[in-house]
């Protein structure tokens, strides 16, 4: 079991950035794989970030990349998504994720435990 629980999100202007937290607490933490999603009104919830076990591999959306960066400690057990360069269409919840393997994975049906979100809004 893994229990996620995200924290810095916020209202940030257009160019602004923001970075997440997301600590982690349970025995597998080292093991999973871990992901960043959003999910904007109206929209079906998409893959920003990802991580594996080792923090070895990374893996980024196109909307994002060369603005964001996924990170993690195993020895804190946390994870983290640094936002820079923010766009109004960023705007979205956003949640920690976590898989019971240590690959990375796109679709959020392949993550086995959620936090409850935090919001972000980039204003223009």
């Amino acid at each position: 079991q893994v229990q996620l629980v995200e924290s810095g999100g916020g209202l940030v202007q257009a160019g602004g950035s923001l970075r997440l937290s997301c600590a982690a607490s349970g025995r597998t933490f080292s093991s999973s794989a871990m992901g960043w999603f959003r999910q904007a009104p109206g929209k079906e919830r998409e893959r920003v970030a990802a991580i594996s076990r080792s923090g070895g591999g990374t893996v980024y959306a196109d909307s994002v990349k060369g603005r964001f960066t996924i990170s993690r400690d195993n020895v804190k057990n946390t994870v983290n998504l640094q936002m820079n360069s923010l766009k109004p269409e960023d705007t979205a919840v956003y949640y920690c994720a976590a898989r019971e393997s240590p690959g990375i994975a796109r679709t959020p049906g392949a993550y086995d435990y959620w936090g409850q979100g935090t919001q972000v809004t980039v204003s223009a």
